[in-house]
Parts: structure tokens; C-alpha cells; sequence
């Protein structure tokens, strides 16, 4: 019999999903959204979730799987990208929340508008949470590929939850103290459809539909969330909020990932949140694939069922959520099959002077320096 997977945990219909402008959006709203915006999508195959508002965006994933439409989640959103496309997957559309005729220049590409009047409709008596079949194709993620042509990489349903369920046991989220998810990151990149989505509706918390930028905002946006709560971001958007001289809010945990962080920045955002801080090690072609709490040391341990490997030269992971062997673009230095030290990465190794050595970490010698900001190592050969 095919596997019938939830769309979320949640159960009870009066259950916290989502913030929106700071209020509460319930598991018996979301799940009247969702059936009421899949009733409304077009017939077609293929879906671009654009969606900026992430309530928007996740709203539109649980339509589009109820339609049995694929969501494409491109690296971004540039004309030129989505004219890509356009070209290969014929007949899709874009489901959007801009305002009206801010999509009329698409070179005529179909266009769907998230309603605005979805919100006002009645709620949905009895509740019943929709669930998919494991073996569903939910969504397409994409890199920029190394060709010009973006690399496309499937997600099933299963895949997707069974990514989830393993994060959310490794950060302890307990469904009884539902924790609130703030992200910097867009909905539609590999970490933020993980960790800012499908964490929380997959570990019974909620997550704010906006996505602050500025320090500022990202304090004023976690005072708005109910403790406990999270902030999901990144080495680029922590800098900035370390050094903007911003009071940062207190919160129950901090989750980095997309590149290393600096020991001495995860000990400075530790103390900044007044939380521990945790780093999401993956790409988009696995998904997660393990986490450290860079404090603690260099070691980074995998997820449940996920392990790796070094085999003629190449590192891999393979089980669990990543399912068969897959070529990870790191170097990195095994104790065993669930832990491990990341080296670099293999496209950046260099010999210099004979001593081999990553960009990456002679980028993060510079960044020690005092007084040095940011850098970037460009080596270019004998």
C-alpha cells in the first residue's frame, strides 16, 4: 500500500503553522488555504513558486502537491532564468504575490496571482490535514549548474519529510513547546525549504512569513515571535547583525548554514542570542546531510541514517533522506561513517609553496585579522 505522508504534524485545528504581520495563522486556516488555492490553480503540470511571502509560498507548495503539480524553486527569480525555464518545462506557470502588473513583462509567460481575498474565505469544518504518497515528486530545486544551464535536482515527497523528521530530532524541537522559525533565507533555496519550512510544519512549530534583511528588522521580527524561537540564517546576514551595533533578542536557538562559520563568530552570535548556535552542513543535491555546534569543535555528525565516505579521491553520502551515493564538492577527513571534518572544498584546494591548503580557509585567516571585514582569495595558478 503507497505511504500516505502529512502535510504537517500539527493536529489540533486551533494549532499555531504560521505569523503573519504578527498574527497567528492556525492549522485550520492553513489547511483551508491550501485546498482553496489548489481549486483555483490552472490545470498544468509544472508550478514556479515565486511566492515572497513564505505563509504565500507554503500555501502554494500544499495546492500545488493537492493538484499532483510540481513546484520548481529556481536559484532565482532573474527574467533570463526563468525563460530557462520556460523552455524546458513546457507549459508551466508562475504562481506569484506581487502587486497587480508588476509580471506583465515575462515575455508572456502564464501567470497565476496568489488571491488576495483567499484569507477572508470560511474556515474548514472538520479539519483534515492532506497527505501525499511518499513516492510523489513535490519539487524541483536548482543549482546554477557550471554549464548555463541550471542543474535540476527532484525532491519526492518523502524525501522531503524524512529530511525533516532527522533535523528536527537532532535540535531537540519538542512538539509541546512549539518553537517559532525565523528566516533570512528565500523559501525557494535548498536550506530555506528545509530549515524555514518544512522543519516546523514537519516538527510541529510555526515560522514567520516575512524575511527580514536588515539587522534591525531581524530584531524587531524576532521580538514580534513567541518564545521559544529560532532564527535561520547565514554566515553573511550574522556578520551583519554582530556589527551593526543592533540589540539582538534573545532566542532558544540560532541555525547557520549555506558556509562555515568562524569559531569566533559562533562564539560572538552565541552570546549576542543568548542561545547555542548550530550549523546545517548539505547542498542541493543530498539536502542536509549533518550538523555541528561549531562551539563544541570542528566535528560535524550526521544525520540519522545519512553516512559518508571518501573512495578513490571522492567524498560521498548516501542513506537516509540522501538515498543512493551522491558526490558531495568537499573535501573532508572521516573518523567513522557518521562524523567528520570538512577540509574544504575540492574545487578550491591549492598548492602553494608546496603546503596544500582550501580558499576557504585562507579566506577565514584573513577574516582574523582585526579590523578585516570580509575577504576573498583569488588564486589564479603558477
Amino acid at each position: 500500500m503507497t505511504r500516505g505522508l502529512p502535510l504537517c504534524s500539527h493536529t489540533h485545528p486551533q494549532a499555531i503553522v504560521a505569523w503573519q504581520a504578527g498574527q497567528p495563522i492556525t492549522l485550520a486556516r492553513f489547511v483551508t488555504d491550501v485546498k482553496a488555492l489548489a481549486a483555483r490553480l490552472p490545470d498544468r503540470v509544472w508550478m514556479i513558486n515565486a511566492c515572497n511571502d513564505r505563509y504565500r509560498f507554503t500555501v502554494g507548495i500544499g495546492a500545488a502537491l493537492t493538484r499532483g503539480q510540481v513546484s520548481l524553486l529556481p536559484h532565482n527569480l532573474m527574467p533570463a532564468t526563468l525563460a530557462e525555464l520556460e523552455h524546458r518545462y513546457a507549459g508551466l506557470y508562475r504562481l506569484h504575490d506581487e502587486a497587480a502588473g508588476q509580471a506583465d513583462d515575462l515575455r508572456g509567460m502564464a501567470q497565476h496571482r496568489y488571491p488576495d481575498d483567499l484569507a477572508s474565505a470560511p474556515v474548514i469544518q472538520p479539519v483534515a490535514v492532506p497527505s501525499f504518497p511518499a513516492s510523489q515528486v513535490a519539487a524541483v530545486l536548482f543549482t546554477s549548474g557550471t554549464t548555463g544551464e541550471s542543474g535540476a535536482h527532484t525532491r519526492r515527497w518523502g524525501t522531503i519529510v524524512d529530511s525533516a523528521r532527522p533535523e528536527a530530532e537532532r535540535l531537540k524541537l519538542d512538539p509541546d513547546h512549539p518553537l517559532a522559525v525565523l528566516g533570512t533565507v528565500p523559501a525557494q533555496h535548498s536550506y530555506g525549504f528545509e530549515s524555514t519550512v518544512f522543519l516546523p510544519l514537519q516538527g510541529g512549530g510555526s515560522f514567520a512569513a516575512e524575511r527580514p534583511f536588515f539587522p534591525a528588522d531581524v530584531a524587531a521580527a524576532l521580538r514580534a515571535l513567541p518564545r521559544p524561537r529560532m532564527l535561520v540564517t547565514t554566515p553573511v546576514h550574522l556578520r551583519a547583525c554582530l556589527g551593526a551595533g543592533v540589540e539582538a533578542p534573545p532566542v532558544d536557538l540560532v541555525l547557520s548554514a549555506t558556509s562555515t562559520l568562524p569559531d569566533e563568530m559562533a562564539a560572538q552570535a552565541e552570546q549576542a542570542f543568548a542561545a547555542p548556535l548550530v550549523e546545517i552542513y548539505g547542498s542541493t543535491e543530498t539536502g542536509q546531510v549533518a550538523s555541528r555546534r561549531t562551539v563544541d569543535g570542528p566535528q560535524w555528525r550526521t544525520l540519522a541514517g545519512v553516512s559518508v565516505g571518501v573512495e578513490a579521491g571522492e567524498t560521498f553520502a548516501e542513506g537516509g533522506h540522501v538515498g543512493a551515493r551522491t558526490t558531495l564538492a568537499d573535501v573532508i577527513e572521516t573518523s567513522d561513517r557518521e562524523h567528520f571534518v570538512l577540509r574544504g572544498r575540492s574545487v578550491d584546494m591549492v598548492n602553494i609553496a608546496g603546503k596544500r591548503s582550501s580558499i576557504v580557509h585562507l579566506e577565514r585567516q584573513l577574516l582574523s585579522i582585526e579590523g578585516v571585514v570580509d575577504a576573498a582569495l583569488l588564486y589564479t595558478g603558477d
